[in-house]
């Protein structure tokens, strides 16, 4: 007989499949490894005990103890279940962003659950992160996970995610896509493929609004603002993403991570998360522009279970302007959907700069690398800045002075969005891909308002 001693052991060795309806004939096979399969429904349960198992082995982690940890609810849920197993007591702090089903799942299994608000910094004493250090603190006989900083969330992903692709793919895997949460699966994944392969493409995918992607690029951070896909992003950087592993990041938005998802549910007969959406998204995306005759492999971290009354709900949907949307969409602002766009590349001179904004009349540049790819901002303010510092001459490089892309919106973005983005940012940038298509200000805005309302 063929049994599991507990729950446990059955994590981890989830199907692969091939998406089929979603891909084109003349794109890459894109294959999905269902990590929702897994006992507490996501793949952070591969982490979760694996780091309790060192704890225990390392003497952190004692009988009768406690586990404090910061989730979006899916690394709870894996917890929850050692901790069942096992004997230990849960608490979890989570963002008030996250949906009912994840926090109620939790209680389910005996945690008890603490929610905090999403929209403050990450060094905030109300943010979820500094809650739970303070309640580790406080408890005696405890012992916090610390996921997104913990080395073991890396080595988790590298014993197990890595070999068992590898395994079932036979090693003819040609790109790999992963979204960026903690970064633990992408840095242990990403890992043990670049040690087994080294042309293996590995992607990460992040949503508008997390820092990510701009520090990737630039080596510098953006003000993070706040999504409404769970479980990838952040406003920090993570001691558990490893960026040397990465070869691209692409950015999402919220409208593509659902779309797809849902997609997904009523195409593939696929029921994930929206952060499988965002990673499906992409992984769909690179199979066009890379063709056939290449294999992509990308992850479902979680069930769509935990977003019946969030995405999966056309009523959600339509209140949050992701389906049937009456304001219309940047591409309905742009109409062609592409204007033209003033570049300057990496190693261009700030003289040269300067004189391509005075000419044109503009106050920011995108920077573009050799393959089309927008790396970054140039600002006139921070031309100015370095140069009445003294710390740049005119005959400089830009290059220490581009700043990550801000205010990045999709073409399929509503354009109630714009709203959001003028807020923080004096411009929206808008991106097809990786490409920058056009600038849009606050007046552009007015002045298309404006042509409906007459």
């Amino acid at each position: 007989m063929k049994i599991h001693e507990n729950i446990l052991s059955a994590v981890g060795h989830t199907p692969m499949v091939r998406l089929n309806k979603m891909v084109g004939q003349g794109d890459a096979t894109v294959l999905v490894k269902c990590e929702f399969m897994n006992p507490g429904a996501s793949i952070k349960d591969r982490m979760a005990v694996h780091i309790i198992d060192r704890a225990e082995r390392d003497g952190l982690l004692k009988p009768g103890g406690t586990i404090v940890e910061n989730t979006s609810g899916n690394t709870g849920m894996g917890v929850a279940l050692a901790a069942a197993v096992r004997g230990y007591r849960c608490i979890f702090t989570m963002p008030d962003k996250m949906s009912m089903e994840k926090i109620n799942r939790l209680k389910a299994v005996g945690a008890q659950v603490i929610v905090t608000p999403t929209n403050v910094p990450a060094d905030s004493p109300k943010s979820y992160y500094e809650t739970a250090k303070r309640i580790a603190r406080e408890t005696p006989n405890s012992f916090y996970l610390n996921q997104y900083h913990n080395p073991e969330n890396i080595r988790a992903h590298y014993l197990t995610t890595g070999p068992e692709i590898w395994e079932e793919t036979d090693g003819k895997l040609d790109y790999f896509v992963a979204g960026l949460g903690t970064g633990g699966t992408m840095s242990g994944a990403g890992k043990f493929f670049k040690e087994q392969k080294p042309s293996v493409v590995n992607v990460g995918v992040d949503p508008i609004g997390s820092v990510y992607e701009g520090y990737f690029r630039t080596g510098k951070l953006i003000e993070p603002h706040v999504y409404k896909v769970e479980g990838i992003g952040e406003d920090m950087l993570c001691k558990a993403m490893d960026f040397s592993v990465l070869d691209d990041i692409r950015q999402v938005d919220d409208k593509q991570s659902f779309l797809a998802a849902r997609r997904l549910a009523r195409e593939e007969g696929i029921f994930a998360g929206g952060s499988s959406g965002s990673a499906v998204h992409v992984a769909v995306q690179l199979a066009k522009e890379v063709g056939r005759g290449k294999i992509i492999v990308t992850l479902l971290p979680d069930s769509g279970t935990s977003y019946v009354s969030k995405f999966y709900s056309d009523e959600w949907m339509r209140d949050n302007g992701f389906l049937e949307d009456r304001a219309g969409t940047v591409r309905d602002l742009l109409r062609t959907g592409k204007r033209t766009v003033i570049y300057a590349k990496p190693g261009d001179r700030i003289d040269k700069v300067v004189e391509q904004m005075r000419h044109h009349g503009i106050s920011q540049m995108p920077v573009i690398d050799a393959d089309g790819t927008a790396t970054g901002m140039i600002h006139e303010y921070d031309l100015l800045n370095a140069l009445i510092a003294g710390t740049h001459k005119l005959a400089d490089p830009i290059d220490p002075i581009v700043a990550p892309l801000q205010g990045v919106v999709t073409l399929d973005a509503s354009i109630n969005v714009l709203r959001e983005v003028f807020a923080q940012d004096n411009v929206a940038v808008v991106k097809d891909g990786q490409e920058v298509v056009a600038i849009l200000t606050k007046i552009d805005l007015i002045e298309h308002l404006a042509e409906r309302m007459s």
